[in-house]
């Protein structure tokens, strides 16, 4: 981390549900610690005691779940103690339920804070933590081996990958993320049925894996219009991200903006209330959409754009122009410093 910090990265291992969605990523210089769950994945125990006692600092994850961190939190010991996340789970069913209550009783337990965005700051401060001991790191993936993906599909592929797909000319939307319940995908599915009565030529393409699969299986089955095309990774990501003209997730969006903001495929949404904090990165008729929270609206604004070359151009524009933005180096600068006003506090 430079200036004579030194820093370990503890990871466990997800949930066997986590693991359908197909996307672990691997650091080979990260520490494994054991990782034990209970009560199905509700309790999680994460033992790493050993290392927090030689730590000036020790960052937790601020989850219900994470059950060993209850021993920093009413048991505090001479390292300080900050907490990484959004403040509050932001796709509970039950915001004043004895859940978020807890979390919220817990926020003012640290002495620092790393928010995601700007958004999950005034969260944490709205609870009484102090504005001066939040660090907002603007929460990035790295994107930099995409954007240069992206840069390099020019029309020839574009064109290749039409056919690989076997979509017809025409508009294309494309759903690129896990297939789990609060990504909304029956919305999706008929938000689609209802802009191909209005542009005949719409096909939907769905890329991804997880417990809605089959479900999505079916509707390509049935319909030829619509094309399930599992996970992609890399230059076929890239590929399908520049071949599709919007890019739709009427349901939960997070980090996934970032596919938009790097291809210049811009982002329709809802304000579906599911979101996590990232959703503060999109900036509704200048880099992205988000309607009102019913199909109408969505089919709406989805078509009016696709209807309007110029509109869709200037959409584009403001979504490429957010890629810089919003980026992991900008992020880790940002944790970088910190970290140092935490410790000099």
């Amino acid at each position: 981390m430079r200036e004579g910090i030194e820093l370990l990265l503890l990871i466990g291992h997800g949930t066997p549900e986590e693991g359908k969605k197909n996307d672990l990523g691997f650091l080979d210089w990260v520490i494994r610690i054991p990782t034990y769950y209970l009560l199905g994945d509700k309790l999680c125990w994460q033992p790493f005691g050993a290392y927090a006692k030689s730590a000036d600092l020790v960052i937790v994850n601020h989850e219900n779940k994470l059950i060993y961190n209850l021993w920093l939190l009413f048991f505090r010991h001479p390292q300080r103690l900050a907490f990484w996340g959004h403040g509050r789970n932001m796709q509970s069913q039950a915001p004043n339920g004895i859940k978020e209550l807890f979390k919220r009783w817990t926020v003012n337990k640290a002495d620092w804070w790393f928010a995601y965005t700007e958004m999950t700051a005034e969260l944490i401060t709205s609870n009484g933590f102090p504005r001066e001991s939040i660090t907002v790191v603007q929460n990035a993936a790295d994107t930099s081996a995409m954007a240069s993906l992206c840069e390099m599909v020019g029309d020839r592929e574009c064109a290749r990958i039409r056919k690989d797909m076997r979509l017809a000319e025409g508009p294309v939307g494309l759903y690129l993320g896990s297939l789990y319940r609060e990504k909304r995908l029956d919305f999706l599915l008929e938000a689609a049925h209802r802009i191909r009565l209005k542009i005949p030529a719409f096909q939907l393409v769905i890329a991804g894996a997880g417990q809605e699969q089959e479900g999505i299986e079916a509707a390509a089955a049935q319909h030829s219009w619509i094309r399930y095309v599992g996970p992609l990774y890399g230059a076929d990501k890239a590929s399908a991200l520049m071949l599709a003209d919007v890019l739709l997730n009427p349901g939960a969006v997070g980090l996934g903006i970032q596919d938009s903001f790097v291809s210049g495929t811009p982002m329709f949404t809802t304000d579906c209330g599911l979101h996590g904090p990232e959703i503060s990165y999109l900036n509704s008729g200048r880099n992205g959409v988000m309607s009102a929270d019913n199909i109408d609206a969505y089919t709406e604004a989805v078509v009016d754009i696709l209807s309007d070359p110029e509109a869709l151009d200037r959409l584009r524009r403001g979504t490429l122009a957010s890629g810089p933005e919003y980026t992991v180096e900008n992020m880790a600068n940002r944790f970088k410093q910190g970290v140092l006003a935490c410790l000099s506090a």
